[in-house]
């Protein structure tokens, strides 16, 4: 989500884009202050289309860290990072995130 300077403010993960943006727009009432704020500043939504979920989380954590949108107060910090475990001495070798 991009503000009217052409900033992304918040970088974000849906299965269905049109039911989280739906969600953002809808009802105000129950929304948290923060993320009020954050939708009145919405410009423009700026979208990428990934082959898993686990490439859309690897890429919206690489996004966070390289722009550090001021929205995305959990992942700006470089202290966390997910890590995935791929069990290659199985007979069907699985991939493990945390």
């Amino acid at each position: 989500m991009k503000n009217k300077e052409n900033n992304i403010i918040y970088v974000g993960k849906a299965v269905s884009l049109k039911n989280r943006v739906r969600q953002y727009f809808q009802s105000q009432t129950n929304m948290q202050a923060k993320v009020r704020a954050m939708v009145s500043h919405i410009e423009e939504f700026e979208y990428i289309v990934t082959d898993s979920e686990m490439e859309a989380l690897i890429l919206e954590n690489n996004l966070i860290k390289e722009y550090k949108p001021p929205y995305n107060i959990l992942l700006r910090d470089d202290k966390t990072y997910p890590y995935i475990k791929i069990t290659i001495l199985e007979d069907y070798p699985r991939v493990i995130k945390t």
